[in-house]
């Protein structure tokens, strides 16, 4: 969100509720909470060169994309090289550095980082000439590479994933010596550093190769369209079409986030940037703070499971899936439906526990006004689809929606990207890819060690068999570690890790192939908002003013569909339209739809009166019942509901 929007927002906060964030305050919240935004904030020649250097990389993204794709070597490893570079740059070696200024440790080792990569670029046919033979030069640079890429991490993403990472490659060494299903030969240290660096299983395989090819190129789509203001209008819209009824503004929260996160995938940064118009409203209106920052956080992290874009594991996932990235989008409708429909009703049966009602009239937009005005942003997220249903590639779909984003800005002066601007969005988009970068760079390491020791496949086993073969078991175990994983690990290593470990597990139990991946990517994405650590939830509580643990508790309540739908999605493929007919999906969608409403109401203690213990039961079993596949056990949740609503009807009467 620009700085233009979250003027405007500040406006419409009442001078007696606690003031939505200046930009200034934003940054430095968001960067307290969020390793990837406590980056520096440079000045003078240092900022003039940062920015160059990240035009530069956007615009070597371009033209590969545009005139073709070097060999995969080379694109990864220049790809690789910008992002080193700008980490080291950008981001201080720890809290205690300077913030406004890189010094020359930080430029030493970012041009060490440009020279590993480039080593490998320049000398490519040497290297796959002599490949599996690498010289002592080889692996001095190898060396150099890998320890940039995990201090990089470090520095960008956090410590955790660079743990993990590390403990993946000392197992390479470390197998012979390791009990059970976990002992190996072990391998040499000139055979890992060649495996890690110099092969495409490693550092430089597939997650780097997604990230220098469409991940960037839709985050940078994702940067030009923010730039247009397509933010302030989905606030807008989200205000006219819900802003009205009751409990308004958190409507406005579900709808304006779910609309968010079709260009954006950062949990994070979606709670902070609509969070600071829509959490002060709801504080207004009567809701509890914790609630307030709650409802924002989930419905922001549900950003990373919307079509058309979602996060960039759902583009890792294509790859590792083996499937069209069309066809991971189609997947993700039905799923993500229901999360924003348990949202919404959360919020909705709060609203009428508490009494509240919505915003007056004067204080919405007109919704033709909006349109009129900003309509014609849309375009270019009307265009991606349009190009993704065609069965272009995700690459050329991004490319298109770059253009359009342009073009659609230019049909309105008040909407009109200026050079600069164009600039500015090369820079920024640049910048976004950093974190994505760097974790795929890092997620490298995990994967390589597990395609030269085998542990895959071995970890898989010994999950199954922990699990006793149970499929249920298994995914319990999946989800668990997840969560855990995702509480310091951004969901694109997230879901790579999982991917690789637990997925084949998950398959070898007959799960088909894009249920299981998607399964692992659901649970890594709902660590946002699990607590202890919970970060989206962390940021909607700093903005709030409310308890963080509290507003993690409550954000798991409002997300309880995310926590179900995987499993019903593992039983149900249906639900992801495999092997889906018509009246399959309208079966699975109306009785999932109602089930979520008996959840809803269940978890709110509120359906069309309060709950006592006896109704909260059987709404919650109703509910339940009708989101597991089969005819019975809907006619068994529809009457559970419908028992409970004249119990509650005829209370009200009597009362």
């Amino acid at each position: 969100m620009n700085k233009k929007d979250l003027d405007k927002e500040k406006v419409l906060v009442p001078e007696d509720d606690k003031p939505a964030m200046s930009q200034e305050e934003l940054d430095e919240f968001l960067s307290s909470i969020d390793k990837e935004s406590s980056y520096r904030r440079l000045e003078g020649w240092q900022n003039k060169l940062v920015i160059f250097i990240a035009i530069a990389f956007s615009l070597f993204q371009l033209y590969t994309s545009i005139f073709g794709m070097l060999p995969a070597q080379k694109q990864r490893n220049i790809h690789l090289c910008f992002v080193l570079v700008l980490a080291y740059l950008m981001y201080p070696m720890s809290s205690k550095s300077n913030k406004k200024r890189f010094g020359v440790i930080d430029i030493v080792i970012a041009v060490l980082g440009a020279a590993a990569t480039l080593y490998s670029v320049i000398n490519y046919e040497p290297l796959l000439r002599r490949a599996g033979m690498q010289t002592q030069v080889d692996i001095v640079f190898g060396v150099i590479g890998v320890i940039l890429v995990l201090e990089a991490a470090r520095r960008v993403v956090g410590t955790p994933i660079v743990v993990v990472a590390s403990v993946f490659f000392i197992y390479c060494f470390a197998g012979p010596y390791l009990p059970g299903f976990l002992n190996h030969r072990g391998y040499s240290f000139t055979r890992v550093i060649s495996h890690m660096w110099f092969t495409t299983e490693g550092i430089i395989g597939t997650p780097l190769g997604v990230s220098s090819t469409f991940v960037f190129l839709f985050i940078l789509f994702g940067s030009f369209l923010n730039e247009t203001g397509i933010g302030e209008f989905f606030i807008d819209i989200a205000n006219a079409l819900a802003g009205w009824a009751r409990g308004g503004p958190a409507k406005v929260s579900v709808i304006s986030s779910a609309l968010m996160g079709t260009v954006s995938g950062s949990s994070v940064a979606n709670t902070v940037g609509t969070g600071s118009f829509t959490i002060p409203l709801m504080k207004r209106l009567g809701y509890h703070a914790n609630f307030a920052g709650a409802v924002e956080a989930t419905a922001s992290t549900g950003g990373q499971i919307m079509p058309p874009i979602m996060g960039a594991a759902a583009f890792l996932m294509a790859e590792f899936a083996g499937v069209p990235y069309g066809q991971v989008a189609a997947a993700a409708i039905i799923p993500a439906l229901l999360y924003f429909t348990g949202i919404w009703l959360s919020v909705d049966f709060e609203a009428k526990k508490l009494g509240l009602s919505g915003m007056t009239k004067e204080e919405l937009p007109k919704p033709g006004k909006v349109l009129r005005e900003k309509g014609h942003l849309v375009l270019p997220l009307v265009g991606i689809i349009y190009f993704l249903v065609s069965g272009s590639t995700p690459l050329r779909a991004a490319l298109a929606g770059i253009v359009l984003s342009v073009v659609a800005a230019a049909l309105k002066k008040d909407t009109r990207l200026s050079f600069k601007d164009i600039l500015g969005c090369l820079e920024s988009g640049a910048k976004g890819a950093l974190s994505v970068g760097a974790a795929c760079a890092c997620a490298g390491i995990i994967v390589g060690s597990v395609t030269l020791t085998g542990l895959g496949l071995k970890l898989g086993n010994g999950l199954v068999e922990l699990a006793g073969g149970s499929l249920l078991l298994t995914m319990v175990f999946t989800m668990i570690s997840c969560i855990i994983l995702g509480m310091g690990i951004p969901t694109t290593a997230n879901y790579v890790i999982t991917s690789t470990v637990a997925a084949p597990a998950l398959m070898q139990l007959g799960v088909p192939t894009l249920a299981a991946h998607m399964f692992c990517f659901y649970f890594g994405i709902v660590a946002d908002i699990t607590p202890p650590v919970a970060l989206a939830a962390y940021a909607g509580s700093g903005i709030s003013g409310g308890d963080p643990l509290k507003t993690g508790f409550q954000a798991v309540r409002l997300a309880i569909a995310a926590f179900l739908i995987p499993y019903l999605f593992v039983y149900n493929p249906v639900m992801l339209l495999i092997d889906a007919t018509v009246l399959s999906v309208i079966v699975v969608v109306v009785s999932a739809l109602i089930g979520m409403v008996g959840i809803s109401a269940g978890l709110s203690n509120y359906f069309v009166t309060k709950t006592n213990i006896i109704e909260k039961i059987i709404l919650l079993a109703g509910g339940f019942s009708l989101l597991v596949p089969g005819t019975i056990t809907d006619i068994i949740g529809v009457g559970a509901l419908v028992v409970v609503f004249l119990m509650q009807k005829v209370r009200v009467k009597n009362s």
